[in-house]
This record gives structure tokens, C-alpha cells and sequence, in this order.
């Protein structure tokens, strides 16, 4: 049997604002399409996956450039919104045609109309770092009720903590909803180079349509790294300093004029705080520890009578 190998969340420079500095105008990834493709591959990827932010110009400029080569998989990491919370849901979807990324945007203010409309269209899809986004205003149980909607589960991304992402394979695996059980997918959550490849989903198949069949069937099997405090951070000052390269000119800038000096003297300002950044990721990985514990404590008294907690210290 041949056994296909994809890191299934990998993000490029398409995936254009990051929101933890949006007013500075960095991108979350400047990594070009070509050059994930070829780390993809050094790395033992037989398919390569593109999965940008509410995009998938990155995906159809390697499909371009590689002339429609059989191992691109055009994906994409749909943002959406909790109605209720508000707070941020992501899927991963792969597959994505330009029709259905269209009829996506409209609908991301709300992640059930996301979900209704990928269910229609028949995609594979999952649910990405299930704990990531949630807050405690949501009841755990009503958040937990998306699991019933979807067809698989990320239970292996390379930013997130070993606790996080074990929980999140035995939730897949039936540990809620009468035992419903969920495909696995895992990917790197790459925003460099850096960790490219080292997070996958491995499935059987002859192609890349055999291999999302399979996967989608729950034939799809996730190795590779989990994500701790200095993963995620190797990953933060990577991006900014391919952010202050793009200011010097060294990479294509997204800034001009006025603008551009502003931004460069606030970052050499910055400098002294270059603290700042693994200070801000340890705290989140504070956060996330914290709320897996709730989720683990959840799961033990079977998801009846959560309490609201807070989280946010």
C-alpha cells in the first residue's frame, strides 16, 4: 500500500495581515510559495499543501509555477466568527476551487453558514487547534457542539503544546457526542521555513485526490512535532525579521514613502523590547495549558453543568 505524506497547515507570504501587529502592517508569512514547495519536498512530502489566511492566491501561484503539477494541494485557513462569542474560528480546507473560496467570504461572519456551505460543496475540512481561540463566556459544551458539524479534527499542529494536541486526538478518536468519531489531520502551522515538513498527516493513495479521500475516510494517521514556547517564537522573530528586511529593502516591501520610514524607526525603536515577543508567547502558552486543563476536566464529567471560567490572566 503507498503511503502519502503532507504537512496539511502551511502558510506563505499570501497570508497578507498578521493580526497580532496589524498596525504595522506585517504579513504573517513571508515565505514565497516556491520556496515551501521545495522545503515541503527536501522534507519527504509527497503532496504539498498551501493553507493562507481566507486565501488561495498562493496555492494557484505554485499550481502556475509548478504547471499544475499532481502534488499541489490548493488549500486554505478559513477565519470565521463565533457568533456568540465574538471570537475567531479556523478551518482548514482543502481542495478549494476559486468558486468556492468565493462563495466563503460572505459567509465567515458566521462559522455554522462556513461549515453548512463546506459540508455542501464536500470537501475535506477540519477544525483547526481546537482550544486556540475559545473564550470562557461560551459554555465549553455549546463551543464543543461544532465537532458535531465537522468532518475531521487538527489533532496534531506543530504550535500547539503535546497536552493540547493529545486531547485533541482523543476528542477525534470518539471521547465526546456518544462516541462520534472524526478524521485526524496534522500540519506544522508553519509561518517560516523553519518548521516546515516536521508536522504531517500520512494516508493511503496513488494521488492527491486518493490521498484527501482517504483522509476524510479517517484512514489519515498525524506525526511529527508538537509546539512549545520557543517553537512558536522561533516562528515570531523569524517574521519580523523578514518584516525589517522588507523595510531595508532586502525583500519586496509592502511600504512606502512616509509610511515605510515610520514603520522602520518604530522598529529599531523596538529594539530594547525584543523581549516582548517571547514574553507574549509564553503567556499564551500559559493561557493554552489552562484551557486544556478546563477541556481535560470537562471530559471527565462528561461536558455537563461547565462552568464559565476565567482565562485571561
Amino acid at each position: 500500500m503507498t503511503m502519502l505524506r503532507a504537512d496539511m497547515h502551511v502558510h506563505t507570504c499570501y497570508s497578507r495581515i498578521n493580526d497580532t501587529i496589524a498596525f504595522l502592517g506585517a504579513r504573517d508569512c513571508y515565505s514565497t510559495p516556491e520556496q515551501v514547495y521545495r522545503r515541503a519536498k527536501s522534507r519527504g512530502m509527497n503532496l504539498v499543501a498551501i493553507t493562507d489566511h481566507d486565501s488561495i492566491e498562493g496555492a494557484l501561484a505554485l499550481v502556475d509555477a509548478t504547471r499544475n503539477a499532481p502534488d499541489v494541494i490548493v488549500g486554505e485557513e478559513v477565519s470565521c466568527w463565533y457568533p456568540d462569542g465574538p471570537f475567531q474560528v479556523h478551518l482548514g480546507v482543502y481542495g478549494v476551487t476559486e468558486s468556492l473560496h468565493r462563495d466563503i467570504q460572505p459567509l465567515r461572519r458566521n462559522v455554522f453558514d462556513v461549515i453548512a456551505c463546506l459540508n455542501e460543496a464536500g470537501v475535506l475540512f477540519c477544525l483547526n487547534h481546537l482550544m486556540h481561540f475559545w473564550r470562557e463566556h461560551v459554555p465549553l459544551n455549546q463551543y464543543l457542539q461544532l465537532l458535531t458539524l465537522v468532518p475531521a479534527l487538527e489533532v496534531r499542529n506543530g504550535a500547539m503544546i503535546a497536552q493540547h494536541n493529545a486531547l485533541s486526538e482523543r476528542i477525534a478518536g470518539g471521547a465526546v457526542f456518544g462516541g462520534r468519531r472524526l478524521a485526524a489531520v496534522g500540519g506544522s502551522d508553519a509561518h517560516t521555513l523553519r518548521r516546515i515538513g516536521t508536522t504531517w498527516t500520512e494516508a493511503p493513495g496513488q494521488s492527491r485526490e486518493e490521498f484527501l479521500h482517504n483522509v476524510r475516510a479517517g484512514l489519515g494517521v498525524p506525526g511529527g512535532r508538537h509546539g512549545g514556547t520557543f517553537a512558536v517564537s522561533a516562528d515570531a522573530y523569524g517574521v519580523i525579521s523578514k518584516y525589517i528586511g522588507s523595510l531595508l529593502g532586502i525583500l519586496p516591501a509592502d511600504h512606502h514613502g512616509l509610511e515605510r520610514i515610520g514603520c522602520l524607526a518604530f522598529a529599531i525603536g523596538s529594539l530594547p523590547f525584543e523581549l516582548l515577543p517571547l514574553l507574549l508567547v509564553s503567556r499564551a502558552k500559559v493561557r493554552e495549558r489552562r484551557k486544556v486543563a478546563l477541556l481535560e476536566a470537562a471530559l471527565q464529567a462528561d461536558l455537563s453543568g461547565v462552568a464559565a471560567v476565567d482565562i485571561s490572566a
